[in-house]
């Protein structure tokens, strides 16, 4: 494997979009010690046999790196909930990815692209589609940085399979992570590989998006009704 050199990235103001759908885990967002988390797991299932269902499957995040807390559902549950049908760049789908982008634009075009291409997938009728809210949060972690000459393949627009494999090796190494040129906007993204490398996720901004039935046009501020074209 080719290397790459290892940068401490810090963002006091990372950017990441998800879905307004998920709603918080009760467990993560309790200040309850993750230690105790076995615990009350057992205790909650015993009156809720669905639990799990909510929390995911904890297993794939190690003790030590857990966290807990007011925002926590934001930073556990990429990696709780994963499945082989939802890869991405830097995972098969088995394990989790924290992306975050280092500004507010990049990560709009980069959701806005995978957005994209499911309305499509799916043939869904053009108008306003899905809502989604801004995290702002920080970002503290020592990550492979591919933003010098990385090969063209890992930072392929469609094909993920040689950056899912340099990520493979980088995670045997021991590595938390990958900092990178977005593919799909002018910034900087981050891949993180544990949620104790983000840290205080606030609540930003509530979006819509507008499908045209070809891509994603335009943009709505739901917190102010400003609407944006997307070039």
């Amino acid at each position: 494997m080719v290397t790459f050199p290892a940068t401490h990235v810090v963002w006091d103001a990372g950017v990441r979009i998800v879905r307004s759908s998920f709603p918080p885990i009760d467990l993560f967002e309790d200040i309850a010690d993750p230690e105790d988390w076995p615990l009350l797991i057992s205790a909650e299932q015993k009156t809720n046999p669905r639990v799990m269902d909510t929390i995911g499957n904890l297993d794939l995040v190690p003790p030590a790196r857990r966290v807990s807390g007011p925002g926590a559902s934001y930073l556990m549950a990429p990696f709780t909930h994963t499945s082989p049908d939802r890869p991405s760049r830097f995972s098969d789908g088995r394990l989790g990815v924290l992306y975050v982008a280092s500004d507010f634009d990049t990560a709009v075009h980069e959701t806005i692209f995978h957005h994209a291409r499911f309305m499509a997938q799916t043939a869904q009728a053009p108008g306003w589609t899905s809502q989604f809210r801004e995290l702002v949060l920080g970002v503290d972690a020592r990550l492979v940085d591919l933003r010098g000459a990385a090969p063209a393949d890992l930072l392929d627009p469609d094909d993920y399979s040689a950056a899912q494999g340099f990520a493979a090796q980088v995670r045997q190494d021991k590595g938390d992570g990958v900092v990178y040129p977005s593919v799909r906007g002018e910034g900087t993204c981050a891949g993180l590989f544990y949620p104790d490398l983000a840290s205080h996720p606030v609540q930003g901004r509530h979006l819509d998006y507008h499908w045209n039935g070809a891509r994603v046009d335009l943009v709505r501020d739901a917190s102010r009704g400003e609407v944006f074209r997307v070039v």
